[in-house]
């Protein structure tokens, strides 16, 4: 948050500092500046940017702390919580369970990724989506092979941000490990199979779209994308299950047995 000055808002005389401390980081949650799962600057960067003391800055992040909206980070320092830690291991055991929970996965995406995209084709501030476009070229780098995943992941968080829902930044919190996961298997041999270029051309579609201000345009493109993706997840599952199913046949029955 470089830049960021709220000294323009000086809490009135009969109000608390700590709780105005407290009360525009709120502000920077709900806005959607502050992510789940992202540190906080430290107590004397945030002093210095809301012109007030360290001790004033240090009580209103105890008091977040203890209203559930930020955590303690091992070796110093405050995070924003995301409720991943609740039910990532749960959830990701059961999409690692079965190939179809990995496909219901992708679906569900389609429905919340589709709609962030169209939010962030109406919303999306030029410099949100210049990222998105400086992400699309680090993707496009012939030499990135190793890490085209981190940028995949990259890109649809870029869009998330663009939508301007920390609602939807918090769902995506939860299910962004499992993500994560997903991405780099769209990333390898034999899921690819050279489709790289494709994968790009999808996200093009869906930049391009944000650019042009086109809502419809940039929900169809993410459904494109993810439909591609739940075709190939499902060409995966199908082909396992056939070969299975041919090794175990009856051998056929030669005549004179």
């Amino acid at each position: 948050m470089p830049g960021t000055d709220d000294s323009a808002h000086v809490p009135s005389s009969s109000q608390r500092i700590s709780e105005w401390v407290a009360q525009q980081l709120l502000d920077r949650i709900a806005r959607g500046e502050l992510v789940p799962g992202e540190r906080l600057p430290g107590e004397r960067q945030l002093a210095e940017q809301l012109h007030v003391s360290r001790v004033s800055v240090r009580a209103a992040l105890q008091k977040l702390k203890t209203q559930g909206f930020l955590t303690a980070v091992q070796g110093g320092g405050t995070r924003v919580v995301s409720s991943a830690g609740v039910m990532d291991g749960a959830l990701t055991a059961m999409v690692r369970s079965t190939r179809q929970n990995l496909c219901d996965l992708v679906e569900i995406r389609m429905a919340l990724e589709s709609w962030a995209a169209r939010r962030a084709a109406e919303r999306a501030a030029p410099e949100q989506i210049e990222t998105i476009g400086r992400i699309l070229a680090a993707m496009s780098e012939t030499d990135r092979d190793g890490g085209r995943g981190a940028d995949d992941m990259d890109f649809h968080v870029a869009v998330a941000q663009a939508s301007g829902s920390p609602v939807y930044l918090h769902l995506l919190s939860t299910i962004r490990d499992i993500l994560g996961n997903m991405v780099e298997l769209n990333h390898t041999e034999p899921y690819m199979e050279n489709h790289e270029a494709l994968m790009i051309e999808h996200h093009r579609a869906i930049h391009q779209a944000i650019a042009r201000r086109d809502p419809n345009a940039a929900a169809d493109a993410v459904n494109a994308h993810l439909g591609w993706i739940l075709a190939r997840y499902r060409t995966m599952t199908e082909e396992p299950a056939a070969q299975a199913a041919a090794a175990t046949a009856a051998p056929p029955v030669r005549q004179g047995d």
